[in-house]
């Protein structure tokens, strides 16, 4: 499955399918959480929640390559992240784009 951040793909002409999205929301455990906590007090970065949202990253962009594989999508053009934080320790990302097949 080919995946672009830009809303074409030079030299093809493709069919629209429609829009596909992933979503994961992830946490940390309580251990890792609190040291992260610790770290925030001397500086530098976060390696347990930059480990996470990699993961979450990942398993969102695969849920999304399901959905346009399921669709029979050649590829998934103008591809975007989003994360939020939707509680203490835990974040929602989300992998969106717009499927599309080639002619």
């Amino acid at each position: 499955m080919l995946l672009v951040n830009i809303d074409h793909i030079p030299g093809r002409e493709v069919e629209v399918l429609g829009m596909v999205r992933g979503t994961i929301v992830q946490s940390k455990n309580f251990g890792k959480d609190f040291m992260a906590g610790m770290k925030t007090l001397v500086g530098g970065e976060i390696t347990g929640y930059t480990k996470m949202l990699v993961e979450a990253r990942q398993i969102a962009t695969k849920r999304m390559v399901d959905e346009a594989e399921a669709l029979g999508a050649d590829a998934v053009i103008n591809v975007r992240y989003g994360s939020s934080s939707v509680m203490q320790g835990a974040a929602e990302v989300i992998a969106y784009g717009t499927a599309v097949k080639f002619r």
